[in-house]
């Protein structure tokens, strides 16, 4: 028994120098080295940005606020003080998401006051969630058709 169990520790000391070959391990620093600097090159030589969603202008706006908590889920109140969604609701959870990063932001900035959020249809049919205080603002663009929806219905 003890000739098997010492044969087997042999063959998983060799086995465990190999799993992944010096090779690799070389390659993917060298690629994260690379890709570090044409980024810092990039912001050296101040590269336009690209990949990024162009400006369209405004075609619809509404002013909303958001106010709750991740425990208790967000409500979502227009400029007239109704509740017009709240993040419970079917399919409504990425209220809770854009919630969130709006408290973060405005953490991070040191605004202590809950402004009005934008929400803005543009032209080109994309939906926007501007924050005026802070100057964060989102595009709604490849999160998922009932992500967007809990918002682009708030303008219907």
């Amino acid at each position: 028994m003890r000739n098997q169990t010492s044969s087997l520790a042999n063959q998983m000391k060799y086995r465990d120098r190999e799993m992944v070959p010096r090779v690799l391990v070389r390659a993917m620093f060298g690629l994260m080295g690379l890709t570090v600097a044409l980024v810092g090159y990039a912001q050296w030589a101040d590269v336009p940005l690209t990949g990024v969603a162009p400006d369209s202008p405004v075609v619809e706006e509404r002013a909303i606020t958001l106010t709750g908590d991740r425990r208790t889920g967000y409500s979502v109140i227009d400029a007239a003080g109704a509740q017009i969604a709240h993040s419970t609701d079917d399919k409504k959870g990425f209220i809770d998401v854009i919630a969130t990063s709006v408290n973060r932001e405005r953490t991070v900035k040191g605004i202590t006051e809950n402004d009005p959020l934008r929400l803005v249809r543009r032209e080109n049919g994309h939906v926007a969630v501007i924050d005026p205080a802070s100057g964060w603002k989102i595009e709604l663009i490849g999160y998922g058709k009932d992500n967007v929806a809990a918002f682009a219905t708030l303008l219907d």
